[in-house]
């Protein structure tokens, strides 16, 4: 039975999802930390933006601000990294501060950036809505100043080659932008390096028209 034609409008559909794909935005990250300041009815609240990639990595920020800050009454802080994200209040009334913080983030399309507010107590209350302000203005007024970068994701590739062809192999890694990150020298030269993931596979490609079939791959697992 001959296979029915495509209607134009589902044949459009695809290619209109193809695009969208194709030009789908890198995800950004800061290329460096950033701070603001503002002072609100006497409270000082001191913002900084600024990457991290993980919990951990935020958590060491956040008491080395302690350690700059002793006499603040809080630190609130927010993180946007994936499954690591988090939005803590310290003490302020609950998503009056690391919530809002979040929601700055996201709203700019960031990944892997940590948003901290130092605040000194003034004296006057601002009440739930001032504090939603004050963090959310705080994280924006840095972030107004940032500059923001595409992330670039790298992939670890190993491989183990004979003697006669690493230098080969070290011109065809520099070519390529890639970092060498160990070598050792046994039967064969095993070597670990990284690049940008939508560089790899070329990479593979040229390595091994060039390497004639000598080069071995060597799995992670293994």
């Amino acid at each position: 039975m001959a296979r029915r034609p495509r209607s134009p409008r589902r044949v459009q559909s695809q290619a209109v999802a193809l695009r969208a794909l194709e030009f789908r935005p890198m995800p950004l990250t800061l290329a460096a930390p950033v701070h603001s300041e503002l002072i609100i009815k006497k409270s000082r609240f001191i913002g900084c933006v600024q990457p991290a990639a993980d919990r951990a990595g935020a958590q060491k920020v956040v008491a080395a601000l302690w350690a700059q800050h002793p006499g603040a009454r809080h630190v609130c802080w927010a993180l946007l990294a994936g499954g690591q994200s988090a939005a803590v209040d310290d003490g302020e009334p609950s998503g009056t501060a690391g919530r809002p913080m979040l929601d700055v983030l996201r709203h700019q399309d960031l990944e892997g950036v940590l948003a901290t507010v130092v605040r000194y107590f003034g004296g006057v209350k601002l009440g739930a809505g001032g504090l939603v302000r004050a963090y959310t203005d705080a994280v924006a007024q840095a972030l107004l100043q940032a500059e923001k970068v595409p992330i670039v994701r790298l992939a670890t590739l190993r491989c183990a080659v004979p003697y006669a062809l690493e230098g080969l192999l070290r011109r065809e890694l520099d070519a390529a932008g890639a970092t060498l990150l160990t070598v050792a020298h046994g039967q064969a030269v095993a070597l670990c390096f990284s690049l940008p993931e939508d560089s790899a596979a070329r990479l593979r490609a040229r390595l091994a028209e060039a390497g004639q079939g000598r080069i071995a791959w060597i799995d992670e697992a293994g």
